[in-house]
């Protein structure tokens, strides 16, 4: 075999090493860029969720606060008939 044909032996070597390189990097970035899709997805789902969950938020929130409102209303209604017992019992014991 001669220094020329043995060069260019080596040089396919080289080329085929170097075309498998190639190849293994392509398939390395599709495989990083097929993860990094659902990645994505998987973080706009959150997003969502996180979006849906502050809606609930705000609306057992709202509940609450008419829960709140409804109980204060019932307690005021409460005061005045205990102060109007109170007046019925006291007018019925001076009637006595």
């Amino acid at each position: 075999m001669t220094i020329m044909s043995q060069n260019t032996q080596q040089i396919e070597t080289i080329l085929e090493r170097m075309g498998e390189a190639v190849i293994a990097t392509t398939e390395t970035v599709e495989s990083l860029a097929a993860k990094m899709e659902t990645l994505t997805e998987q973080v706009q789902q959150q997003e969502q969720q996180i979006q849906q969950q502050g809606y609930q938020i705000f609306a057992l929130s709202e509940s609450i606060q008419t829960l709140v409102d409804a109980q204060t209303e019932s307690r005021e209604q409460l005061t005045q008939l205990t102060y109007l017992i109170h007046s019925l019992v006291n007018t019925l014991s001076n009637q006595e």
